[in-house]
């Protein structure tokens, strides 16, 4: 018989130790993304996976947006993040500090998300665009490569929150 963990048994870290844990070595660059319950989304599965960080960039809605914090649940208290005002300067900075960026786009030359391997001991950033433009041209520019997850639908498209998910778990699986 199925039953489901009380909170006692899921033994998760108060915000202190967690804030104070080793992370994942990965970064999500927001970059214009529109809806504030995408980006709270978003700050939950960057919780939820011990990502690094997170950029916000454009105008992606930032702490303490109520949408935000209705779908955060309380992960942008443990979350780091910073705001840009552009999607480029904050991949510059990246680059800058060593990180390996890629794209999550439909773009050409593409790497296949499940042929993506992380290479032990880099830093890497995700770069995750608008909900109906994807990542801007200036941001796309300054790419290492771009990185898709593989689709078999009609609309060729995820929401932003569910690629960053997608795209989070297989990076932290394979890292």
């Amino acid at each position: 018989m199925l039953t489901k963990l009380t909170m006692e048994e899921l033994n998760r870290p108060d915000a202190e130790t967690f804030r104070q844990a080793e992370k994942f070595p990965l970064t999500l660059v927001l970059d214009n993304v529109r809806s504030a319950l995408n980006t709270g989304s978003i700050f939950r599965t960057a919780d939820a996976l011990a990502l690094e960080q997170l950029f916000l960039c454009g105008i992606t809605a930032t702490p303490p947006h109520r949408e935000i914090l209705k779908t955060a649940l309380g992960s942008t208290e443990t979350v780091s993040w910073t705001h840009f005002d552009q999607a480029a300067a904050a991949i510059q900075q990246l680059r800058q500090a060593g990180y390996r960026v890629f794209a999550l786009e439909q773009a050409q030359p593409r790497i296949w998300l499940q042929d993506f391997q992380p290479e032990p001991g880099a830093r890497y950033a995700f770069v995750l665009g608008n909900e109906v433009e994807g990542v801007g041209a200036e941001a796309l520019a300054l790419c290492e490569g771009a990185i898709e997850i593989p689709q078999f639908g009609s609309k060729h498209s995820l929401n932003v929150a569910v690629a960053a998910g997608i795209a989070a778990w297989e990076f932290v699986r394979n890292g």
